[in-house]
């Protein structure tokens, strides 16, 4: 870390707090009256060659006028928020507050405002997103240079309050827009009334802390015809997502000589008085593993997000009821979740998806390859959502196409480009995909 970088995140850290509070205690109007202050004051000083400084103390007197009559107030009230289980990222929700006002004079004029979580991420996390910043910025030309915003967690707007009776309540609907998946996390709501003049905002504020899930964003994709086909799974479906062997019950017979004595029905050999043995077959079905590829350099990336999108996609899409489906990733150790057949519902991976987060290892690929091929005898198929094509992913299709597991490969990059060779998919092209983020929706939409 370059000494430089740490008292830049210290002023990047204090310049999220500034406007915080000033996009809390200021209007629109007022912020304006303050920026038109911030120019009069240095040319204030050259008094004989313009009135810049008469305008100055005009708007120091609105300002202060504001700031005198709206600057706070007390009132006493009970606020009780209700959140839907999940949201989505980009979709837009709706949720009731209830607001009940417990002082004897009636409340008007006043304004709800959502007080979301700091977005101010840690140093290192800081450091990282920078530096991948300043490499996307050197491959793109500067005309296609675009700032992005990816600490930013929700769009909330205020919601006007109508005037509430003493000792009475009412009932708003707040809208809200998740911009980043994982848990989001409501700390504090905050009544405002803004003074006579309409600059600045009295606040006040109640404590009211309230997770919302939000999951990864979700594209079409239409029924693939997924690679692979039924295949005997040691153990079962009771069994398949841990170790163990058994067979799955199918009936009662007659005992024939050779039997095991462990398989006797002993409650039917009791009620019959002939020998009876429980009837066992093995259980053949489809069995998919979902890759996830976590490693990036940038905690932020797009192109990670949109991955993730996609792997999400792909679990709502394949029907688990029939069937298993893995989702392997590797974190700071590397993770196995089955769903389907009732062993969990689809909802389960979704949920993990939304607190997935990028390995910034580099050296960590080799941990997920060791997961996937110990994996890969008990699969009939696999999809691998993958974040680059360099030579350590390519040598981990290669193995698992010679231990004969049909693939399915998806490769995102962030802008359109030539074509990549497929390397060891040359021999099935059509299981091999570019995705790029620009037509992401359409190109999986062709799927």
């Amino acid at each position: 870390m370059t000494p430089l970088l740490r008292p830049l995140y210290w002023l990047y850290h204090l310049g999220i707090a500034v406007l915080f509070w000033l996009g809390q205690r200021f209007t629109p109007t007022g912020t304006a009256l303050l920026v038109a202050l911030a120019i009069m004051v240095p040319l204030a000083f050259d008094t004989d060659n313009n009135v810049a400084y008469q305008v100055m103390c005009l708007l120091l007197a609105l300002l202060g006028m504001a700031a005198l009559f709206g600057w706070g107030f007390r009132w006493r009230f009970a606020v009780e928020r209700v959140l839907p289980r999940f949201g989505s990222v980009g979709v837009p929700l709706e949720y009731r507050v209830t607001i009940h006002n417990a002082s004897t004079r009636a409340q008007r004029g006043l304004t709800y405002l959502e007080t979301l979580p700091d977005v101010r991420p840690p140093l290192a996390e800081w450091v990282a997103f920078q530096r991948a910043e300043e490499r996307r910025m050197r491959r793109q030309p500067i005309w296609k240079r675009r700032p992005r915003r990816p600490f930013r967690v929700a769009k909330v707007a205020p919601v006007e309050v109508p005037p509430i009776p003493p000792g009475q309540c009412v009932d708003l609907s707040v809208r809200l827009t998740p911009l980043r998946r994982g848990v989001l996390r409501f700390h504090t709501v905050t009544l405002s009334r803004t003074d006579p003049l309409g600059l600045i905002r009295a606040l006040a504020r109640r404590p009211l802390p309230q997770t919302l899930l939000v999951l990864p964003r979700r594209y079409f994709i239409p029924a693939v015809a997924l690679p692979g086909a039924m295949k005997y799974q040691q153990g079962g479906v009771a069994l398949a997502s841990s170790v163990g062997q058994s067979d799955e019950f199918v009936s009662l017979r007659d005992y024939r000589r050779g039997d095991p004595y462990k398989h006797i029905h002993w409650r039917s050999w009791a009620k019959t008085g002939t020998p009876i043995v429980k009837e066992f077959e093995d259980e053949f079905f489809v069995r998919h593993a979902l890759v996830l590829d976590t490693f990036s350099a940038d905690p932020h990336s797009e192109i990670f997000e949109a991955a993730v999108s996609v792997a999400a996609s792909f679990a709502c899409t394949v029907q688990s009821q029939e069937s298993l489906l893995d989702l392997l990733f590797a974190g700071t150790e590397a993770y196995c979740f089955t769903a389907g057949r009732g062993l969990a519902h689809t909802d389960h991976l979704l949920e993990i998806l939304a607190s997935v987060s990028a390995n910034l290892q580099p050296d960590g690929f080799a941990r997920l390859e060791e997961l996937v091929l110990d994996h890969a005898p008990s699969v009939s198929g696999c999809i691998l959502v993958l974040l680059a094509w360099d030579a350590p992913r390519q040598e981990l299709v290669r193995k698992l196409r010679l231990l004969g597991v049909p693939l399915l490969v998806l490769v995102l990059r962030a802008t359109d480009g030539p074509a990549l060779d497929a390397g060891p998919m040359r021999e099935d092209p059509a299981r091999f995909r570019v995705l790029d983020l620009p037509q992401l929706a359409e190109q999986l939409a062709q799927l």
